[in-house]
């Protein structure tokens, strides 16, 4: 790292610890600082403007400059800038807020719980699992079964539900209880000739082997994502939710949806358990919940379940799970705005206008070189970066393609994000389709240029 002493960047390396950042590398390279941003756009200190192809983390929805999410974090903050929900205390932010999740939500729920981030969201509806088979007499049922390449969180449980190695190594983790079935991606997984449909039917089944050899008494519930975002954007197969709902439903095992990255347009409707007929038992949602502009989650949970709590609060004297900053009421009143943003605007129907194009920019890569698979749905799409397509055999890790495309894309002025050699897209919900056609103009460049690279070092 060559910057002056004083500077931001050597001041951001003597002091801020990156979370998914490999430590070493970021102390030699430094980080990079963004200053300001509008629209679908980011601009770094150095006055260089990108298009922000990941939304942030998947998050921001409505885009760097929404005037309105400002106005109502002003407008709360001088009338009541904190309020605790502990204890019965409320204020009618937050009760405004749970109304209208309540009213949208894909599948009857009762309640909401707030918390500031997916991961908290998540955790507390495994320990409302926990908590609602012990309400019944029955706390042998509590293991929860995750999916390989699935992405929850970083709590210790959320973690232990991620079905990603690297994320557990040296933490201790998967804490005890915590079961992992098929990552329910055809491409890679698939039997030779194995129809999608074939394919699901062999997971449903597989998953159904787990339930009966652990002993459907000691199962409590399944978690997953409607599309898998952090596993790179891996869409399910055909009829698979359908399979894997109807073996949950035969156990009594409870359905826990993340619809933290799918939640609120991503996939062309306002939840992703529309998009693939889920029928959650709990829900998860947040990040695009109040565009990102500041931290909130939010827990739905069914009438059965919050019954269950009334009871065992009565017997315990509290309900003893909650945070400083739940029902925060200037977070409240910001996600408040960007669901009436949604409403008035109709960000589905505007994604459900442009995804098309969106995805045929990134199905039109398939047939390039370095390309095994182009997935996507909504405004959220994927490539997965091979050595050789016949075979679908993948880079050796050690080459970082997909670091290379990204990088290079970001050179260009697109921010993309490489997992392993699959390189994601996930732009604000707001994009046109211009913005979309020059997107994709980047990023066809950058992927002409990473194949100029390893074309020409496999020759």
């Amino acid at each position: 790292m060559t910057s002056q002493p004083n500077s931001a960047s050597a001041r951001d390396v003597a002091t801020v610890l990156h979370p998914f950042t490999n430590l070493k590398t970021h102390e030699e390279d430094g980080p990079f600082i963004i200053d300001h941003g509008s629209g679908v756009h980011i601009t770094d200190e150095n006055g260089k403007t990108y298009i922000e192809g990941m939304s942030g983390l998947w998050c921001t929805s409505l885009g760097f400059s929404e005037q309105r999410l400002i106005d109502a974090a002003a407008k709360q903050m001088a009338q009541l800038p904190y309020n605790q929900t502990f204890l019965g205390r409320s204020h009618a932010t937050t009760i405004d807020l749970a109304e209208r999740l309540l009213a949208m939500s894909p599948a009857p729920m009762s309640k909401i719980l707030f918390a500031n981030s997916g991961s908290e969201a998540n955790d507390t509806a495994v320990k409302l699992v926990w908590y609602f088979n012990n309400a019944h007499g029955r706390p042998e049922k509590r293991k929860i079964i995750g999916r390989r390449n699935g992405y929850h969180g970083t709590t210790i449980a959320t973690t232990s539900l991620n079905g990603i190695p690297d994320l557990h190594r040296d933490f201790n983790l998967p804490i005890a209880d915590i079961l992992h079935t098929d990552c329910p991606h055809h491409y890679r997984f698939a039997e030779p000739g194995e129809s999608e449909e074939e394919f699901a039917s062999r997971l449903a089944g597989n998953l159904e082997q787990m339930i009966l050899d652990e002993g459907p008494e000691t199962v409590a519930a399944f978690i997953a994502e409607p599309v898998m975002g952090v596993g790179g954007v891996i869409v399910p197969p055909a009829t698979y939710f359908e399979k894997v709902q109807a073996v949950l439903r035969k156990y009594e095992v409870l359905f826990i949806v993340d619809e933290i990255i799918c939640g609120f347009g991503r996939t062309g409707n306002m939840f992703g358990s529309e998009t693939y007929g889920l029928q959650p038992d709990l829900m998860c949602c947040a990040k695009a919940l109040s565009s990102a502009y500041l931290p909130i989650s939010a827990t739905f949970i069914p009438e059965p379940i919050y019954q269950a709590m009334v009871a065992e609060s009565e017997k315990i004297g509290v309900f003893g799970h909650g945070f400083t900053y739940s029902g925060h009421p200037v977070t409240a009143a910001v996600a408040l705005e960007t669901l009436n943003i949604y409403e008035e605007r109709d960000i589905v129907g505007h994604v459900q206008a442009v995804a098309p194009r969106f995805q045929q920019i990134f199905q039109s890569l398939a047939d390039r070189p370095l390309v095994g698979e182009a997935r996507g749905v909504g405004l959220m799409a994927g490539i997965e970066l091979v050595a050789d397509k016949a075979s679908k055999q993948p880079f050796d890790p050690a080459l970082k393609v997909g670091a290379h495309l990204m990088t290079r894309a970001r050179e260009l002025g697109l921010i993309v994000r490489a997992i392993g050699d699959t390189v994601v897209c996930a732009p604000p919900l707001i994009i046109t389709e211009d913005e979309i056609d020059e997107l994709g103009t980047r990023f066809h460049q950058a992927l002409a240029e990473t194949e100029a690279q390893f074309l020409k070092d496999a020759a």
